[in-house]
């Protein structure tokens, strides 16, 4: 029986970080930048007014107040504009390029607020209320990182900065194949034996919350139906994902057809729940195949298949957040596996209290939609009892 972290070896060691590709700003957001972002212009790019106001040449008046004559008018959107005359003002708006020959800003409130001619009404330093040119960038500044994830903030640099594209890891696309004659979708009138496809939806779901795109199948045991919905999806997937058929029943076709299509490896893992799970690839395309149990193909989802999505998508955090807590009651814990049960976790750093939502196969689903964390049970611990630490992993 292979333990948890060869499995989890080996699947990271099937799938390597998607190649970076240059993707529009709308479709790069949640990407993970695959290429340094180094800058080369200024930012602002000129002078430009921090105010509504008037640009003046602080050299050349007086004490307040004094009137000058006002010369011209620059909005933000305007592509030329005149040289400042000594003496004189030109009434800016916040945001416009500062006119040559100006370097002080007066706000509007200190003056008249005249069209032709304005009064000043109070004094300014020199480069009162004016951006510098480049005092947000410099030119061949590491300005982002690769490997960061790009959001709201970073998209608003990369669109000041006037990049229209940007090189990224995209987004991973996830073919989730529900394996079995018992399926069905949710909706639909069932006969008697026959199940809700729940895996299929959750498990595209949990892809979904790791920024992959994600496609959807549900598909019988005919060994050649499915051989043929997998070879008609290699196509557009960079992952596919199985759930169910790996029993060792006369129904259960996934390990036989898989086998027959690519490099394949099935084992039993020291995890519970589940036991079963398959790995391996098929040409370039990495291939995991968990079990059917909703509960024991979430577990594995999050112990195995997320830490790969994130790596694929270039993420340098592959794995979910650690804390250790305190369990408020015990339990028997399978020997020689290690153990996952959902909590509801409670309390604050160095004070978290775990308590069990549910242990009993028949509960368990129920339990994991009121989880938020996996309490985890090492290998050689057959015994949990009240009070006992354990690490727990946050689903949150």
């Amino acid at each position: 029986m292979r333990s948890v972290g060869e499995h989890l070896n080996l699947c990271l060691l099937a799938a390597d970080p998607l190649p970076g590709l240059a993707v529009p700003l709308e479709d790069a957001v949640d990407c993970v930048l695959a290429r340094d972002i180094v800058s080369d212009s200024f930012l602002p790019d000129t002078n430009r007014a921090g105010i509504d106001g008037y640009a003046i040449a602080s050299a050349t008046v007086g004490a307040p107040p004094y009137t000058l004559p006002v010369t011209a008018e620059i909005l933000a959107g305007d592509t030329t504009w005149t040289q400042l005359v000594s003496a004189t003002a030109i009434r800016i708006a916040s945001g416009a390029p500062i006119p040559p020959g100006a370097d002080t800003l007066v706000p509007l409130e200190a003056s008249d607020m005249g069209l032709s001619e304005v009064e000043i009404r109070q004094s300014y330093p020199q480069g009162s209320f004016v951006i510098p040119q480049g005092i947000d960038v410099s030119p061949d500044a590491v300005l982002l990182d690769a490997g960061q994830r790009l959001d709201a903030k970073k998209i608003a640099l990369l669109a000041a900065l006037g990049l229209s594209h940007v090189w990224v890891h995209p987004r991973v696309r996830v073919v989730v194949i529900a394996v079995g004659d018992e399926l069905v979708e949710p909706g639909v009138s069932r006969e008697p034996g026959q199940i809700n496809d729940a895996n299929g939806h959750s498990l595209a779901a949990a892809c979904q919350e790791c920024d992959a795109k994600t496609f959807r199948v549900l598909v019988g045991d005919d060994r050649g139906k499915l051989r043929e919905t997998i070879e008609d999806q290699l196509v557009r997937a960079d992952v596919i994902l199985t759930t169910g058929g790996l029993s060792y029943g006369t129904a259960d076709t996934v390990k036989d057809v898989l086998t027959s299509l690519g490099e394949m490896r099935f084992d039993n893992v020291a995890i519970a729940p589940g036991r079963q799970l398959g790995v391996g690839k098929i040409g370039e395309v990495p291939v995991y195949c968990l079990p059917g149990n909703p509960v024991a193909a979430q577990v594995a989802f999050e112990t195995f298949i997320r830490p790969v999505l994130r790596k694929m998508a270039g993420r340098s955090v592959l794995y979910r957040t650690s804390v250790p807590a305190t369990m408020t009651q015990g339990w028997t814990s399978p020997a020689g596996r290690r153990e996952f049960v959902p909590i509801a976790l409670t309390g604050n750093p160095g004070h978290y209290r775990g308590e069990v939502l549910g242990r009993h196969p028949q509960a368990r689903l129920a339990a994991l939609a009121r989880s938020n964390a996996f309490a985890v049970v090492p290998e050689d611990v057959t015994q949990v009892e009240p009070d006992t630490m354990l690490h727990c992993m946050v689903l949150q």
